[in-house]
């Protein structure tokens, strides 16, 4: 690695830490806590999530439709500031009201962030023709995981659910300060492109749809997972009181897993390797109801931690790949998408597990629709077996035709 781009990957790494990794994902193991202390429902606990994640669709849209190409740098300093109040305000209150205000807040600022640093990162990568670092960006977000698992607990003890919160803040504080210095927007002087990367076989433009509709089901399936996991193994007997252990696995797993998938798909492809990580992730999402033990959450943790994230790393790299010239429209969109199911999945889950007085039903409901979305990708793996010349030099594409 060249130092400047290992500089700016360092800058986006952090900010997907604050923003998703402790803004996002906080939630799920400071949840039983509030829950033990407060005693409020699942459903309340799904509305409070949903918040979060009607925020981050509102945030996808927005990022993804309003011009912020000149201003990209400053957008993303102000969401972070913003994401990092919400974050310490959580613990200062009580108000199932301002949990929802806050919540929001959190949710639309984490998309802003998300949208512009993978654009920002992802652009620079290009750029120097590095996109396969990309796993390395979104790592942060397991990094951030396994960050909050780690010392929930310990601020818990000292300082209860409410210091969780604000000790999470202050630990955002010091990463931001790295992103203000080393993530910054600048014009990018292109470097010469290998051939290698024009020939990329990624589907055509016209297959985007079906990418966007799976990635949506994807939102709304491993949310559910992703919300309630170590509510679940709070009532597991056997963690004894160690359910943040399953989070620190969920963490540890998603942390090399972006890396990892982007490996797999230079040799497999991006659709086949979406496929394979959808179809594992369903497995571990149903795990718990076919395997209701210590050792059955903590597969369910890996499986889930080893997809979810690179998951997201396969996609937006995918769409990138697939339409090159704006990357924060492409996105955006696919976030938005990805938001949408999201603000669905907590509620419906939340509710069922209100009723049934578990999660069973939620599970699997959301394990059958992450199925759905992998079948929706089969057909795009047929692309995958001809070169890409959408996006390749004019006399490139002459040759190939001529040789056709």
């Amino acid at each position: 690695m060249t130092k400047q781009p290992f500089l700016f990957l360092i800058g986006g790494i952090f900010s997907l830490i604050i923003a998703m990794g402790i803004g996002r994902f906080a939630y799920t193991p400071i949840l039983p806590l509030m829950q033990k202390d407060l005693s409020f429902s699942d459903a309340i606990a799904g509305y409070i999530a949903t918040s979060n994640y009607a925020g981050y669709l509102l945030g996808a849209i927005l990022a993804g439709v309003i011009p912020l190409r000149q201003h990209r740098t400053l957008s993303l300093r102000l969401s972070l500031t913003i994401n990092i109040l919400t974050t310490a305000c959580m613990g200062l209150s009580h108000s199932y009201v301002l949990w929802y205000i806050l919540r929001f807040l959190s949710g639309f600022t984490s998309a802003f962030v998300f949208v512009l640093a993978s654009s920002i990162v992802l652009d620079k990568l290009a750029a120097r023709d590095k996109t396969n670092w990309s796993g390395f960006l979104y790592g942060g977000v397991g990094l951030g995981i396994f960050l909050t698992g780690l010392i929930i607990p310990g601020l818990n003890q000292s300082l209860k659910w409410e210091g969780a919160w604000i000790g999470l803040a202050v630990v955002s504080v010091f990463f931001a300060f790295i992103v203000w210095i080393w993530l910054k927007d600048s014009p990018i002087i292109r470097e010469r492109k290998s051939k290698q990367e024009f020939f990329t076989q990624v589907p055509p433009v016209k297959w985007f749809p079906w990418l966007i509709a799976a990635y949506g089901l994807e939102g709304l399936g491993y949310i559910v997972t992703g919300t309630f996991i170590v509510s679940i193994a709070e009532k597991t007997s056997s963690f004894g009181g160690d359910a943040t252990l399953v989070w620190m696995v969920v963490g540890l797993a998603a942390f090399p897993s972006c890396i990892i998938w982007s490996s797999l798909a230079k040799k497999w492809g991006y659709v086949k390797c979406l496929v394979f990580a959808m179809t594992i992730q369903s497995v571990g999402i149903a795990m718990p109801v076919l395997w209701m033990s210590q050792t059955g959450l903590v597969i369910s943790a890996i499986f889930f931690g080893a997809t979810f994230m690179g998951i997201t790393t396969l996609t937006t790299t995918l769409a990138r790949q697939m339409s090159p010239s704006n990357s924060n429209r492409i996105i955006g969109y696919l976030t938005a998408i990805y938001a949408f199911g999201q603000m669905i999945g907590p509620t419906i889950a939340g509710i069922l597990s209100s009723f049934t007085r578990d999660y069973n039903a939620a599970l699997i409901e959301a394990a059958i629709v992450v199925l759905v979305g992998a079948c929706l990708l089969l057909k795009g793996i047929q692309f995958e077996k001809k070169p890409n010349i959408e996006n390749a030099p004019m006399n490139y594409k002459k040759l190939l035709n001529e040789k056709r």
